[in-house]
């Protein structure tokens, strides 16, 4: 078994490393203080092939493997998680419409998708309904043109930003199988948003509710068959955790490499605080904390591309050690920063607050260790 990365796998991350500090990091703080992204980055990222990265070529999409797309997020990162993040949730969606969609329905919009043309956004959480996803109340009707939506989405990325919202939504009786999924595009008849979410990380990210008032959409916008939309939502969130872990880790990794820098030029007591043991210790675990989460990371995003039956699994395994593995660390290389890491210059609190959500979305760390027995007791069973 080959643990290395291919000369493509390594050049793919650099590439995304330097369009991230070329692009995103000189104004990362800036856009947090406007709490947007300027749409012209989607186009720089989307040119290089981010903007449909594990979607067929014949859809214009990059056809990565999971691996390779894991690569990016943690390069793109150590920019600005926050910017890596909703970049993450637009492709679970494009992914999604890949997968799933009809054939006209991927014509419509994976192109543009991939193009970043249009930008995407995930709506499954409701103001009711977080972790029980399956006990979501907003409700799809039949018209004779298509569908008539009624309900909210909460914390939706790209909320009143987004060009269209992939929505699971309720066409039948209570409980997952009674949910679909259905494109509404921005501009619909009854869609609306609640007012600019204050949020303690993320904040570069437009977060809002997504309101539908006798929404229409048209037939043609529903995702793959009628009653299926849980499924199709449980399948785009496996490669969501690793995404989401994947900026964990870059997040990290980068707090991490200016604490290094940091430690060497920092002096107190009369040397520099890498002379102290007690400080190289905990350097060191550190390292080690990280290294084993990057393994661990990768090992999943293979067994998910394998269709492994294991693969949910091992999706919310690496989510959960992952993003709690890396806000601890982040955290840590504040606490080594002393007062100047909580200064927004050195850029190790912004770090801390955008990773702390992590613990929370595409399912929490808790519902993950739920999953993760689950699956332990039906092999058990088997």
């Amino acid at each position: 078994m080959d643990f290395s990365l291919t000369d493509e796998q390594q050049a793919m991350f650099d590439m995304a490393y330097e369009c991230g500090r070329e692009n995103i990091l000189p104004h990362a703080l800036e856009w947090e203080r406007q709490g947007t992204i300027p749409r012209e980055l989607w186009s720089e990222l989307a040119a290089l092939g981010f903007g449909a990265m594990c979607v067929s070529e014949d859809h214009g999409g990059s056809e990565l493997s999971r691996v390779e797309a894991a690569l990016v997020f943690e390069a793109l990162a150590m920019s600005c998680p926050s910017v890596a993040a909703f970049l993450s949730i637009h492709n679970m969606c494009a992914w999604m419409i890949d997968a799933f969609g009809a054939a006209e329905l991927k014509e419509r919009y994976l192109h543009a998708a991939a193009s970043m043309e249009l930008v995407f956004s995930y709506c499954l959480t409701e103001p009711g309904s977080g972790s029980d996803a399956a006990a979501l109340r907003t409700t799809a009707a039949r018209t004779n043109s298509g569908w008539k939506l009624n309900g909210a989405k909460a914390f939706i990325s790209g909320g009143g930003y987004s060009d269209c919202y992939l929505v699971m939504c309720r066409t039948g009786a209570k409980g997952p199988h009674g949910i679909s999924a259905v494109i509404v595009d921005a501009g619909s008849d009854g869609l609306s948003f609640g007012a600019l979410e204050e949020k303690m990380g993320w904040r570069a990210q437009p977060t809002r509710q997504v309101q539908f008032d006798d929404c229409l959409a048209p037939a043609g916008n529903l995702l793959g068959s009628e009653g299926h939309g849980f499924k199709y939502a449980m399948a785009g969130l496996d490669s969501g955790r690793l995404n989401i872990s994947a900026c964990s880790l870059g997040g990290a990794r980068e707090a991490f490499d200016r604490t290094l820098r940091y430690m060497g030029e920092r002096k107190a007591f009369g040397q520099t605080l890498d002379r102290f043991q007690a400080l190289q210790f905990r350097v060191a675990d550190m390292e080690i904390e990280l290294a084993a989460a990057r393994t661990f990371l990768l090992s999943s995003a293979w067994h998910l591309e394998r269709g492994d039956p294991s693969a949910t699994k091992r999706c919310a395994m690496a989510k959960r050690l992952v993003t709690d593995t890396c806000l601890d660390v982040a955290n840590d290389c504040l606490q080594l920063h002393g007062g100047y890491g909580y200064l927004t210059q050195y850029g190790i609190e912004k770090i801390v607050r955008d990773l702390r959500v992590h613990q929370i979305l595409e399912g929490t760390n808790e519902i993950m260790r739920m999953i993760v027995f689950r699956e332990l007791m039906a092999e058990r069973v088997s």
